[in-house]
């Protein structure tokens, strides 16, 4: 059984990135890298699932349970929305989807995703916080269709999806925050290319035996096949 160290974070960016010892900088174009990241506090609506999950991110094998969230980040054009799944088993994300509208379709995108990448597993768990995008009638009769197992946190516990939100601070670390980016697609281009190209194949992770996502997972293939 896989044990992942949850570490708290916090999410999503809303600010102007400046420097304070260059009032000039704006004028010029110059923008920062480093921003001070506020939350913006929104009052969690009433859970649509109950909590399966409290806590316990752990899974034997894959597609028990799947974490999902929402980040944002800015660029030239606006706010890019990113909504990301992840399979507990192997830290791997299963599903993902990027729009410039943070509506329930951005969440449901991804579950489709997820479940086509998975060869439609039914009776999964599927953990969430409570947003409006995972509490909107797309998304319940989105997991329904597929057979999955909704499921959601508590109101006011600050890590009860903090196994996600480690991915996200990874992302932030990596990607959003190592300049300023121009346009959505931009953006959207150097998140694909590094978790496809780097966070599931070149990282590897503590919590997975120093492996990264795709070679635990082949393992676990390769090992359910000798026992056969």
């Amino acid at each position: 059984m896989v044990t992942e160290s949850l570490r708290m974070i916090w999410k999503t960016p809303d600010t102007r990135s400046q420097s304070a010892g260059c009032g000039g900088c704006a004028a010029r174009g110059i923008r920062s890298v480093i921003s001070k990241r506020k939350r913006k506090h929104v009052p969690a609506g009433p859970a649509v699932h109950d909590d399966l999950v409290r806590r316990k991110f752990t899974a034997d094998q894959p597609n028990q349970l799947w974490l999902t969230d929402n980040t944002e980040h800015p660029t030239s054009e606006g706010k890019l929305y990113l909504c990301a799944i992840k399979d507990v088993f192997s830290n791997r994300i299963v599903g993902y989807s990027m729009d410039s509208r943070m509506k329930a379709q951005l969440a449901v995108n991804a579950v489709e995703m997820a479940v086509a990448h998975r060869g439609y597993p039914r009776g999964v768990k599927v953990h969430s916080d409570r947003g409006s995008q995972f509490r909107s009638r797309k998304f319940t009769q989105a997991l329904e269709r597929h057979g999955l197992v909704g499921s959601m946190g508590r109101v006011g516990a600050a890590g009860d999806n903090a196994a996600m939100e480690s991915f996200f601070s990874l992302l932030q670390k990596n990607v959003l925050d190592r300049r300023w980016w121009s346009s959505r697609q931009q953006l959207r281009l150097a998140v694909i290319g590094w978790l496809e190209g780097k966070y599931h194949r070149k990282r590897k992770q503590r919590g997975l035996g120093k492996m990264t996502p795709i070679q635990f997972e082949a393992r676990m293939i390769e090992s359910v096949a000798l026992a056969a």
